[in-house]
Formats: structure tokens, sequence, C-alpha cells
């Protein structure tokens, strides 16, 4: 196993977005504040704004209830982080030192982040809401010295692992708009850095102003302009700078 010590796992951020402090909890010296809910869905018309604070108030309530009535999940609360943040609902799964939620060094999931994830798999699905996953690690790094496969590769890995689970559980597969890996970019404990708690799974459920975001970055609805033409529209515009290029001399 090429590992120095330790375990890792995963979580969010920008590009897609929902890493940062966890404001629900303080553990040892991870302090967290509330954020105030009002303040969430600033820049949302007020209809809309209204619309899904109301949805994603009710969907954590949700999600609360159901854990509360799961015994399976009951033992497994103190690792599950549920909180309103400017994005959407955030819902973080953290890892334990007794109970981690990865094989050290792998993407294979444990038995009970498997139960955790198929169970609310049903719950997200059902909500007009897309989400996004992000893997969050520790900062203990591979023994190669980051050659090879890393910490990135790693966090991504459990991103996608997880989202398999949902998928498992009844999410449908439209409904992730995007997996990410972050390492150990965003701690929830910057003072300790190989802290059991760094190492987590995030998934977001965007709100719409997020998901519209989110779509714009990436391309969705603009233009993409080739000598002056949209190429959605002139499609042999690629073929044709595709061929200049393999027609220009090397050097």
């Amino acid at each position: 196993m090429a590992l120095n010590k330790g375990e890792r796992s995963s979580s969010d951020f920008s590009p897609i977005p929902g890493g940062g402090e966890d404001p629900t909890r303080q553990e040892g010296n991870v302090h967290k504040g509330r954020r105030q809910e009002g303040n969430v869905h600033k820049g949302l018309a007020p209809s809309e704004a209204g619309q899904d604070a109301v949805k994603l108030k009710r969907l954590r309530d949700v999600l609360e209830q159901l854990i509360a009535n799961a015994p399976r999940l009951q033992k497994l609360r103190p690792q599950l982080l549920i909180d309103l943040v400017e994005e959407g609902l955030r819902i973080q799964i953290i890892d334990n030192q007794n109970r981690p939620m990865f094989s050290t060094g792998s993407a294979e999931v444990a038995p009970y982040m498997s139960v955790i994830l198929r169970t609310i798999a049903p719950v997200l699905n059902d909500i007009p809401y897309k989400i996004s996953i992000s893997g969050h690690t520790d900062a203990t790094p591979y023994a190669n010295g980051g050659h090879g496969y890393s910490n990135w590769e790693l966090s991504a890995d459990r991103a996608n692992a997880s989202r398999q689970k949902l998928v498992l559980g009844g999410l449908a597969e439209n409904k992730v708009l995007g997996v990410v890996g972050m390492a150990s970019t965003i701690n929830l404990d910057n003072q300790h850095p190989d802290a059991a708690i760094n190492r987590r799974i995030s998934l977001l459920v965007l709100n719409k102003r997020t998901e519209r975001s989110l779509a714009h970055e990436n391309g969705q609805n603009q233009d993409v302009m080739v000598d002056g033409a949209d190429v959605r529209q002139r499609p042999d515009l690629l073929h044709d700078v595709s061929a200049a290029d393999d027609a220009a001399p090397t050097k």
C-alpha cells in the first residue's frame, strides 16, 4: 500500500460549490457558526428564492426525520452534517477514525457508507433540484511524492463511487450535475489537516440560482463562435479548423 499514514475521503467546492467550513458543529478546534438562513438565496427573484428556501428547508427536515426513524442511521448521525448554505442544501458525510467511509487509500465504499447513500437516494430523486458531489481527503500524501495516483484522483474516485451508490439506491443519472475531487484543498479542521473530519463526501442539492450559474459557466446557452458564426448552427466549421491544423507545418 503506497500510503505514508492515515486514510482519506472526499467533498465539495468551486467549480462545483459546497465546500468550506461546516456551520452546524464544533469539534475540538473545528468551530462553525450557523449561517443566517435568510441569506441563503440572496440574488434570486423573491418568488423563486422563497420557493427554493421552503423546499430546501423541507428537504432538510425530511432527511433529519429519515435518519431519526432509521435505526441503522441513528448511530451514524454524528457523521452526517446537514445545513443550508448559499448554494442550496449541503449534506456532508464525514469520516471517523473508527468507522471510515472507504477502505484505506481506495474508493471502495464501506458498507455503512453504502447504507447512508442508498437510503437518502430516493429522497434526493423526488425533489426538483440537481445535485453535485464532491470528494475531500485529508492532507496525508501518498508515498510516491505526488507522482502518479494522488489525493486528487482518490477524492474524485470516491466522489464518483458515491454517485454510483446513489444511482443504485434510486437516484436518476441526470440528477447529478457534477462530480469533483478536491483532494485536501478545503479542510473542516485547518489546525489538523490530517484529521479524520477532513475526509468527507459532500452532496450539494443546488438551488436554481446555483444550477443556472453552473450551466452558464460551463457554456450552456452561450454562443460558441468561430469566424463570426455559431458552431452549434455550423458544425462544419469545426471540421474546417481541424483540417487547417492538420495541414499546418510542424516546427
